[in-house]
């Protein structure tokens, strides 16, 4: 492709309203333009990427034995209501009427269409296990679309459904899954970690997030720096120390704490450290008051929470509900001679004594107060995010904690969607049984802006050979000189070759085309110059390391075959 005739019309600024890398370079580059919130036209650089994305993609789900189909993006609104997602799913979820007044949405996900279709096609045991898989653009309303391609209403998704005949057959699909998750994003040159990961709204009892490690990622990932375990902060295990509770404590009492309302200043007031007070938060879960309970040295994971719990929804308590549940203003709440019926504690709580808590009352708390004496606890439970330092639940090594960004999903579903919309077959003895189904997805658009978070300069991109919109970029620095005869030689035979190259034949300083060039990412980069050509060379450029190198005009083709080979080793062996 020639760069005079293509539309890429890149930025010299950053614009306004993008604010992360990704999406400001997208924007700058010529890859994407905002149509409305969240929602992003790919022009032609762009949408070489997202292809190239969605070919390897599709590879590797046809070598792991998966099949293509293509489903609607219209759903209609009984499917979500036999499995209860139409209520449950929430205002993400894009809901309309047709001009007969039938309900349906957008689709954000398709287990519900893929489970109507199976259902109503497998009758036998013959016929599994089954795996479908599509890739196709999905619509989430978010609150507050941001970061360009990051958190998008409108993105382009891999979603892949298995179906087994019991648990041992759907484990064999779920690995399946996970090693040809790991082969995609090896092959696009990424440098992820799958980690173990709460199941959501999608439901289920195991999956595991691939994660791209990024600085900027939304999400934080903990890591065992000797062993393979890691899990996303919402799944990462605290590990209990092997410990015996001290001694039951002296008899509580009430102390005047008048305007101390956090952790931090009710410490200081009564000379305590933060670790040896309780911290007491409120939620509404599922419309009823709870009681959780952390040290205070510790944040609360309302995940975990709402796990432990099995809830469908958890909030924080209003200043209102609070006064109305402790009879005290925000700050205050305490486990003692609270009338809320579930009051549920991490788990480290166990192993102590000799607490402060609120007193449920303004302006004072209660010390040397002891949960299994003078409070109702309901039960103890894994309830605090993981800390830096906390050992593995594998090895007992210290945990790292880094950021990340999820670009893909596993599930193991079991029953949720065939039980409720009685998807079944005949086992070997005629006996009708649920299929067990698993669910495995791809954010194809964002895996290429994650891909941007991860590889960038101050100059802009620095995509991997995978994921480059051209692999090769040849810059013709005097379009109208011997040079360019040169530079169509060169452009002619990597065509021939396969490689995708794009030839630089613009009117343009050198200046520009260098910028330019760095700027959409371009991993390797053939510089054709008067200058050079006199001497009987080319420079050559690895944009990933920004070394330039001289190859030969005689037996360019040979030497450059030998310097691609080697930066895309440097690729592979990041």
């Amino acid at each position: 492709m020639r760069l005079s005739k293509y539309y890429a019309p890149t930025l010299k600024e950053d614009p306004a309203d993008a604010e992360v890398v990704s999406h400001k370079l997208m924007l700058r580059a010529g890859m994407i333009r905002k149509l409305t919130s969240g929602i992003y036209t790919f022009l032609p650089l762009g949408l070489r990427s997202l292809n190239k994305a969605a070919r390897i993609v599709r590879e590797e789900m046809d070598r792991a034995g998966a099949l293509e189909i293509l489903m609607p993006g219209v759903q209609p609104a009984d499917l979500w209501q036999e499995t209860g997602r139409w209520e449950f799913y929430g205002k993400e979820l894009l809901r309309f009427e047709d001009r007969h007044g039938r309900a349906y949405c957008l689709g954000p996900t398709h287990e519900e269409v893929v489970t109507d279709l199976v259902r109503n096609e497998v009758r036998s045991y013959r016929q599994l296990p089954l795996n479908l898989y599509q890739v196709q653009f999905k619509f989430r309303d978010e609150i507050r679309p941001r970061f360009g391609l990051m958190r998008g209403r409108e993105f382009l998704m891999k979603d892949a459904y298995s179906f087994d005949k019991d648990e041992e057959g759907a484990m064999a699909s779920y690995k399946g899954m996970y090693d040809a998750y790991c082969r995609i994003f090896t092959r696009l040159g990424l440098n992820f970690r799958a980690v173990e990961a709460d199941t959501g709204s999608i439901g289920g009892n195991y999956s595991h997030e691939f994660m791209v490690l990024a600085d900027t990622g939304e999400d934080t990932i903990a890591a065992c720096p000797a062993c393979e375990y890691g899990a996303n902060l919402e799944k990462a295990e605290a590990v209990l120390p092997d410990a015996k509770k001290p001694p039951v404590c002296q008899a509580f009492e009430q102390v005047a704490t008048p305007g101390q309302h956090t952790v931090e200043e009710v410490a200081a007031f009564l000379s305590v450290e933060p670790r040896a007070v309780v911290k007491t938060l409120l939620f509404d879960v599922d419309g009823k008051p709870v009681a959780a309970l952390v040290r205070g040295d510790r944040e609360l994971n309302d995940v975990k929470l709402k796990n432990a719990l099995n809830a469908q929804n958890v909030a924080l308590a209003t200043p209102e509900q609070v006064q109305a549940w402790t009879k005290a203003p925000v700050g205050f709440a305490g486990p003692v001679g609270l009338s809320v019926e579930t009051i549920l504690a991490d788990r480290e709580l166990s192993q102590g004594t000799d607490w402060v808590v609120g007193a449920n009352a303004a302006d004072a708390h209660l010390k040397h107060v002891d949960l299994d004496r003078d409070a109702k606890i309901t039960g103890y439970a894994d309830l605090r995010s993981v800390t830096a330092g906390d050992p593995c639940p594998k090895c007992g090594v210290g945990l790292t904690l880094t950021r990340g960004i999820e670009v893909g999903h596993v599930f193991k579903l079991g029953y949720k969607y065939s039980e409720s919309m009685k998807a079944s077959f005949l086992d070997e003895q005629g006996k009708d049984r649920l299929l067990y189904m698993g669910c495995y997805g791809i954010g194809v658009s964002r895996v290429v802006a994650a891909c941007i978070e991860q590889n960038h300069d101050a100059n802009g991109i620095a995509f991997p050979p995978a994921l480059a919109p051209y692999e090769v970029a040849v810059l013709c620095l005097d379009p109208k000189g011997e040079a360019m005869g040169k530079a169509e030689e060169i452009y002619g035979w990597l065509q021939d070759q396969g490689v995708d190259a794009l030839l630089d034949d613009r009117d343009e300083r050198p200046g520009v085309k260098f910028k330019d060039v760095d700027l959409m990412g371009m991993p390797m980069q053939i510089v054709i110059g008067g200058k050079g050509l006199a001497r009987g060379v080319v420079e050559v450029k690895d944009r990933r390391t920004g070394e330039k190198s001289e190859l030969p005009v005689e037996g360019f083709q040979e030497a450059f075959t030998k310097w691609r080979e080697a930066v895309q080793a440097g690729w592979n062996a990041r």
